[in-house]
């Protein structure tokens, strides 16, 4: 059974009012140097109460710092997104005007400038009030008011649960702000009390100070609010919800004139312009300041990128809550490699392409990154939906971005299709082979069994585990073919044949040292593509439009691959730094190399693709994975590496339920035979033909030259050996009659295929696997 409260203590008893009526009167009379009733006529219990609590309080107490938002910034300085708990912007008292500064005075402490942090007259009308009425009303100077909301910073801060809200306090809790209030006095002028007050208090919801108010509900700043829009804010710190002049108009109006009247009474204002305030409307001119992502609208991808980096990111705290504290407390500026203009015609150009509100896109969807070659600063991330937290995704809006990896806030990646082939040409470069080599494209299938060499698999062989067959989508081009003509048509027999000549761990090696990670299709997880399976080589793996376009960029780059990176810098609002990634680039592929690579892909995004639309040197590569679940094209200046990106994202296994061939798109029948030119590669000229202006544009450098035949050996003129040398004469004479019969044969069978040869279709290497 719990203990029975004294009647002494209980305040809710006339006696236990009575008491704490003294006790308060005591500490007042202990820390103003006696006011209202002398110590020594205070009754015993009451003095010893209030001596107890006194000397058990600390003189001072330790202000934590005052949570202010964090701002993401773009390349150019411009904030694309704002993370706050409370929307607060200190500001200086010199950059609050004179008003605001008269309203707040006037009612909430008109003798704030003749207290010393506690106003004896209003403690004494306020016990008397309590002593006669079940409620209470408070006499908080607005020293105590700042000093309260200081020790509720501190709460929220530390997760103390101390009773520091008006309405939850003690008598006790009273006597330490009363405490508080006096050595606060002793520590700060008055200016930098009112100036710490205006940039703390609760004026609205999650507005907090001045500055964050006079934006809310009127779109100034601070130090250019009038007369009746500071009575307006000064009226609001007593009760915010209720005096709000969104919700409450009315309320709103009558209480912003009691403070005008107010301020008339008390001298702050003259007649005139108490008159002619007090006539006045509301004139509340609203603006909106949302917290996080949501308010960053065509950024809101790159953004939600950005903070997912940081709250992965120890360098930003211990725990991850330390870190989502740092980013919503922390006043941090963000400054990141976004270009914001750019990424806003992205947005429009994906949209665009593939409408998010067409009923038959429900599953299709597009996205373009950028990446500058040289430095990885990622220029864009731009997808045709809207962003949106999870509770409200839709057809048109979604959480998912499809540029990046699952841990990152992404989908997953997508099957890559032709755009891995590039790798097997620069292994093919690499074991010195020359894109003009000829190679016999004729094989079409490879049963259970088939070798290929794997030099970092156990046994350096790798095994088709069943019956293999990749098919072309065009089936007059199973003939003999350069390097180059396979790669220029993206033949899927070439590049199969290409490699099988050479070591797949090659290929493989080349993917990693450019960031091309495999994400797993359940968990999205990314893993090195494994060469154990050979049809990585025309593009089974799912890889991310970003590590696409960063691949690429290497290419664009003289073989130098570069990091992608979206964050320059970090600081906090003390001007401490974060630590964030560098520049970090490294030599990856023979420069040689590839400019001969080079010079087929600029072929293709030239000739194939663009057709007079980019300004060049442009160079790119086509992909669509079976049944066009997934297309792309991923193409580049020296300036700019973008991935263009049209596909499924719920239905992206290849499989012919999910197909888009023929499907309804737009809310039109698409093409029987959906690829890359159907929607991604025209999705990237549009953007191209803009973004290619803003960035450099130079040679991709001179492609190696055909070898040339080597030269027959010269006969010697030996007399000594005339016998033995017409008799080998006679032998190679007879070897050069059979090796012409073979060199007819083939030329022969060379001149029917000739004649067989097909026109180059007009999407060919396109379809399953272009």
């Amino acid at each position: 059974m719990a203990a029975k409260k004294s009647p002494f203590f209980d305040t809710a008893t006339t006696l236990g009012k009575i008491v704490a009526f003294f006790g308060i009167s005591a500490l007042c009379g202990v820390l103003a140097a006696g006011m209202i009733v002398p110590v020594a006529a205070i009754a015993k219990t009451g003095l010893t109460t209030g001596n107890n609590i006194v000397s058990a309080l600390p003189s001072t107490f330790e202000k934590l710092p005052i949570p202010q938002p964090s701002r993401v910034l773009d390349t150019e300085g411009k904030e694309i997104a704002t993370f706050y708990e409370q929307n607060r912007e200190p500001v200086k008292l010199k950059d609050i005007s004179p008003e605001m500064r008269k309203a707040i005075v006037s009612v909430e402490d008109e003798r704030f400038y003749e207290h010393n942090g506690i106003d004896p007259k209003g403690i004494a009308r306020a016990v008397v009030g309590n002593l006669t009425s079940s409620s209470r009303s408070g006499a908080s100077t607005l020293t105590q008011q700042y000093v309260n909301n200081l020790l509720v910073n501190n709460q929220i801060l530390t997760g103390s649960k101390d009773r520091t809200v008006s309405g939850q306090k003690e008598y006790s809790d009273k006597i330490r702000e009363l405490k508080y209030a006096v050595a606060i006095e002793k520590e700060m002028s008055k200016d930098e009390i009112l100036e710490g007050y205006l940039n703390l208090v609760l004026f609205s919801g999650r507005e907090y100070g001045v500055q964050a108010a006079a934006q809310r509900f009127f779109s100034v700043d601070a130090k250019d609010l009038n007369l009746q829009q500071s009575a307006m804010l000064a009226g609001m710190v007593q009760l915010p919800n209720v005096y709000n002049p969104i919700n409450n108009p009315e309320r709103s109006l009558d209480r912003r004139n009691k403070v005008l009247g107010n301020m008339y009474r008390t001298g702050a204002i003259t007649k005139k312009e108490y008159d002619k305030a007090v006539k006045s409307k509301l004139g509340t001119k609203p603006s909106s300041s949302a917290s996080g992502c949501m308010a960053a609208e065509d950024d809101g991808y790159f953004c939600d990128y950005v903070t997912n980096l940081i709250l992965k990111d120890k360098n930003f705290g211990k725990t991850k809550e330390d870190r989502q504290n740092l980013l919503f407390r922390g006043g941090l500026t963000i400054k990141t490699t976004l270009n914001s203009a750019l990424n806003k015609q992205a947005a429009k150009d994906a949209r665009q392409a593939i409408d998010p509100h067409a009923k038959s896109n429900k599953d299709i969807y597009s996205s373009l990154v950028s990446v500058e070659p040289g430095t990885g600063n990622i220029l864009t991330m731009a997808q045709n939906t809207e962003y949106a937290p999870e509770s409200k995704e839709s057809g048109s809006r979604t959480f998912y971005n499809f540029a990046v990896e699952r841990s990152l806030g992404g989908a997953g990646g997508f099957q890559g299709g032709s755009t891995m082939k590039p790798y097997t040409t620069l292994a093919w470069l690499h074991e010195g082979h020359h894109m003009y080599d000829k190679i016999n494209a004729k094989r079409e299938t490879f049963l259970p069994g088939s070798k290929w060499k794997a030099s970092c698999l156990p046994g350096g062989t790798a095994t088709v585990g069943s019956k293999w067959t990749p098919k072309n989508a065009s089936p007059g081009f199973y003939r003999t073919m350069t390097v180059d003509t396979g790669l220029y048509w993206s033949i899927n027999s070439a590049t199969v044949q290409e490699a099988h000549k050479v070591d797949l761990c090659t290929i493989a090696d080349y993917t990693t040292k450019l960031g091309l990670l495999d994400q797993d299709a359940d968990e999205g997880k990314p893993a090195p593509i494994s060469p154990a399976n050979p049809a990585f080589i025309i593009g089974s793996a799912n890889i991310t439009p970003l590590a696409q376009a960063a691949a690429f960029a290497t290419f664009a780059n003289k073989g130098e691959y570069c990091e992608p990176r979206a964050i320059t810098s970090v600081e906090d609002k003390d001007g401490t730094k974060y630590k964030v990634p560098k520049e970090e680039c490294s030599q990856e592929i023979d420069p040689q190399h590839v400019a001969d690579l080079n010079g087929t892909l600029k072929k293709i995004a030239t000739n194939r693709v663009s057709k007079g639309q980019v300004a060049g040197p442009i160079a790119g590569k086509t992909g669509t994975n079976d049944y066009a679940t997934s297309t792309w094209f991923v193409g580049y200046s020296t300036g700019i590496s973008t991935a263009s990106w049209v596909g499924r994202l719920k239905g992206k296994a290849a499989t012919k339920q999910n197909q888009m061939h023929g499907a309804l798109i737009n809310d039109q029948r698409a093409p029987k035979m959906v690829d890359s030119s159907t929607f991604a590669a025209p999705l990237w000229v549009d953007f191209m033909s803009k973004a290619v202006q803003q960035y450099d544009r130079s040679s991709f450098g001179s492609v190696s030259k055909a070898p040339k035949p080597k030269p027959k050996p010269k006969e010697e003129d030996n007399s000594d050996n005339k016998s033995d040398s017409k008799k080998e004469d006679s032998k190679k004479e007879d070897s050069k009659k059979s090796d012409d019969n073979k060199s007819d044969s083939k030329k022969s069978e060379n001149k029917g295929k000739e004649k067989s040869k097909p026109t180059a279709p007009a999407k060919p290497g396109d379809g399953s696997n272009d």
